[in-house]
């Protein structure tokens, strides 16, 4: 699990975000949600440690990265994996190279061991026949497997998704939602998703932090969406896409 207590970001004066405390459930798919500009970025890169808070803490299983000492922190990074918006594939690297590269620099198993641990790991994503292709010959869906093999590899307790499904067709984003959520519920890691994309927030939305304006207006499941009288929610869910077509399909 992770948990964060008070969190205040700023720049330049600035704050981006406003006493935020919420927790990220072990095992679950935790979305956060906002428009552009609400702090959602700022808040996954505070999580993962690329942003210093100005004040509060972020707690990762009960111990305070605040309290952390550097050993401890380069050890709290192995065991994170992350989905880059792009998927950030190395483009002369083969699928089965890009997915044995963090075995390759952050461990020390044998060549054998690296290449039997990344084909377990791309076929999990079921991509068993594109060991050898590169990143250009892989479609956006493709493409993206391969960045979750590549983030599930070392067997993370933690697994951060930054727009997973950009760029992708509704159809492949729920295949790409549906994949995660399986990984999670699998390895029983903590999932946390940056997203504006409703459609996953109603297929995988089993916690949602929903912010605004880098302040947390709501926190619950996909299920208490329909049921909450909490307004800045149900505006912002119901003004999404996703549901102007299910109202003018009507």
């Amino acid at each position: 699990m992770i948990e964060v207590k008070g969190l205040n970001k700023s720049f330049d004066g600035n704050y981006i975000l406003n006493n935020i405390s919420a927790k990220f459930e072990q095992g679950k798919t935790n979305l956060i949600i906002g428009q552009s500009g609400s702090g959602k970025t700022v808040l996954l890169k505070c999580l993962l440690g690329l942003h210093q808070q100005d004040s509060g803490e972020v707690l990762y299983d009960g111990l305070s990265t605040n309290k952390m000492n550097e050993n401890q922190k380069t050890l709290l990074r192995r065991e994170m994996g992350m989905v880059f918006q792009g998927s950030a594939l190395f483009d002369s690297m083969t699928v089965l190279e890009n997915v044995m590269f963090p075995l390759n620099m952050l461990t020390k198993k044998t060549d054998d061991e690296i290449v039997d641990t990344a084909q377990n790991a791309i076929k999990r994503v079921e991509l068993e026949n594109a060991h050898s292709k590169l990143p250009s010959e892989l479609s956006g869906g493709m493409q993206k497997r391969v960045a979750i093999a590549r983030a599930i590899v070392m067997n993370p307790k933690y697994l951060f998704c930054d727009e997973p499904n950009s760029g992708l067709d509704p159809k492949t984003a729920i295949v790409i939602d549906n994949l995660i959520q399986e990984i999670t519920k699998e390895y029983n890691i903590t999932t946390v998703i940056n997203s504006h994309d409703m459609n996953s927030v109603m297929e995988i939305g089993e916690k949602i932090i929903f912010l605004v304006s880098g302040t947390k207006k709501w926190e619950g499941n996909n299920k208490e969406i329909f049921t909450t009288k909490n307004k800045s929610i149900t505006d912002f869910v119901y003004s999404s896409e996703l549901f102007k077509k299910v109202r003018s399909s009507n």
